[in-house]
């Protein structure tokens, strides 16, 4: 415990010594001890059997939840605080500090779900049949108390960890947390299933009503778990291409971050927005075929070099079309270079003739490219960044995406990578010749200063390769990077 944070180890104090106290006092006047003995033994094994949900944050539900909403309305506040408590003694590995904070934590929310059963008019005890409907208000209230509570005491515990605070670049995944809950409640539904017949199935009774959701859920994880070795196998692809730019690491994980921000704010379903973000983690997997001399190139491409770059769409796509739960995501490996003038490449697709997954890429993409450090210029602010993609809608970005992506990054942020400056500590093209030139000797001393965007640096007009051959090694002022430039060339 003298790890956490002193304001992190007055909460769980404070926590456990409420719910110590609710347990101690009671009272325990007229419920049933057989009764809560075997709520708190089913609790304790429901508890041990979780299922992880989102490995990322640790997100997992269990049907523990259903057995502590029965004993609200089979033992009142004070037993379902008791039973709640149990989870001390589930079979996990926790230590200490944290089984008594989520022995506690169950305590207080089934003793608040509790009073909120008593005072909309519920009644404890077994119910029967004349009890329905009436019943369904007030232990729905309850379930809802119990889901409030839980979420609230979560999110302060979190709060006096310092993983959430306002202002901070570092966001904290909500959704997989919110959607765990939410998950939960399914299960605090069945809690009334199981008090309607505990009185004839007794401790049969959960047996009776979640078995069935076990199989489903052991079904659920074997699927879960295959989705993470998916995963996990596309991230080690990622990590070979990365390897070989210093430039580029974490670029592909941003790109398919950025991806998924875009499909999610577009409101795609979880499942095509799954599919987007693996286009996104492998849009750049056609690069092993290029030599990393050329990737790492601080000077000008040759036209050889160039088109050497420009295959590497085709080539990721022909290394990774036999995956079949890619799917949709192959096409936005093949087209994230298209553009809606039709001067993009492999294949110079017009508009719409683009796939929608390839044009969210191209704007993760480029996005992530000019927030980022390259061999060749010093990353951008993210506002320079949003005003480039802004300026080339319509020519070579969808507007759609690119507002969609500046909406999601104006709430949710944006984590530009940590790269100080490149090996060698020089940005742009290296001087021609031995004597030193202007730009060489900046290069050496200090870095020069990031380029501001601006629609008179680079004609719209220009093609790709003519910017590309004005980027001359040795000029003493190199040219800016436009976002038409960087989707053009190494990136």
């Amino acid at each position: 415990m003298r790890a956490l944070p002193g304001s992190a180890r007055v909460y769980i104090g404070i926590t456990v010594a409420a719910a110590g106290v609710i347990v101690l006092t009671g009272p325990y006047t007229g419920i049933d001890i057989r009764t809560l003995v075997l709520a708190a033994v089913l609790f304790v094994v429901a508890e041990s059997i979780s299922t992880i949900v989102v490995a990322d944050v640790k997100a997992g539900i269990s049907p523990s939840s259903a057995v502590a909403l029965a004993a609200v309305v089979l033992l009142g506040p004070v037993g379902a605080a008791v039973v709640g408590f149990t989870s001390c003694l589930a079979i996990r590995r926790h230590d200490l500090i944290k089984r008594l904070f989520n022995g506690a934590q169950f305590a207080l929310v089934a003793y608040a779900a509790g009073h909120v059963y008593l005072l909309l008019g519920g009644e404890v005890g077994e119910p029967g049949r004349e009890d329905f409907p009436a019943i369904l208000f007030p232990y729905t209230a309850a379930v809802l108390t119990y889901t409030t509570v839980n979420l609230a005491l979560m999110g302060i515990l979190m709060w006096t960890l310092g993983m959430v605070r306002p202002r901070s670049k570092q966001k904290f995944g909500w959704r997989p947390l919110a959607l765990a809950e939410m998950t939960s409640v399914g299960y605090q539904m069945l809690g009334l299933a199981i008090a309607a017949i505990w009185g004839g199935a007794g401790i049969i009774a959960p047996l009776l009503v979640l078995l069935p959701l076990f199989i489903a859920r052991w079904t659920f994880a074997q699927q879960s778990h295959e989705a993470m070795a998916h995963e996990a196998t596309l991230a080690t692809l990622c990590q070979a291409v990365e390897t070989k730019d210093h430039y580029t690491r974490g670029h592909c994980m941003r790109v398919a971050e950025g991806s998924a921000m875009i499909a999610q704010e577009l409101g795609m379903p979880a499942e095509r927005v799954q599919k987007i973000r693996y286009a996104g983690m492998l849009h750049d997997i056609g690069k092993l075929g290029v030599p990393t001399k050329v990737l790492q190139k601080t000077g000008k491409l040759t036209d050889e070099e160039y088109a050497t770059i420009k295959l590497h769409p085709t080539r990721g796509y022909e290394i990774v079309r036999e995956i079949s739960f890619l799917d949709e995501a192959l096409d936005g490996i093949r087209h994230h270079h298209e553009r809606l003038d039709g001067r993009g490449y492999p294949m110079g697709l017009v508009g719409m003739e683009i796939p929608e997954s390839a044009r969210i890429i191209s704007v993760a993409d480029v996005f992530d490219c000019l927030t980022s450090t390259r061999s060749y210029r010093k990353a951008w602010s993210v506002e320079e960044a949003i005003a480039e993609l802004r300026r080339c809608t319509g020519t070579q970005f969808d507007p759609r995406m690119v507002e969609a992506l500046v909406r999601a990054v104006e709430r949710e942020g944006w984590q530009t990578p940590d790269i100080a400056e490149p090996p060698g500590g020089c940005y742009g093209p290296p001087a021609a010749g031995p004597q030193k030139t202007e730009a060489t000797a900046v290069g050496e001393n200090s870095a020069v200063p990031a380029p501001t965007p601006s629609e008179d640096t680079v004609p719209a007009q220009d093609t790709v390769s003519e910017r590309k051959r004005r980027d001359v090694p040795g000029a003493s002022a190199p040219v800016p990077a436009s976002a038409e430039t960087v989707t053009g060339g190494r990136d």
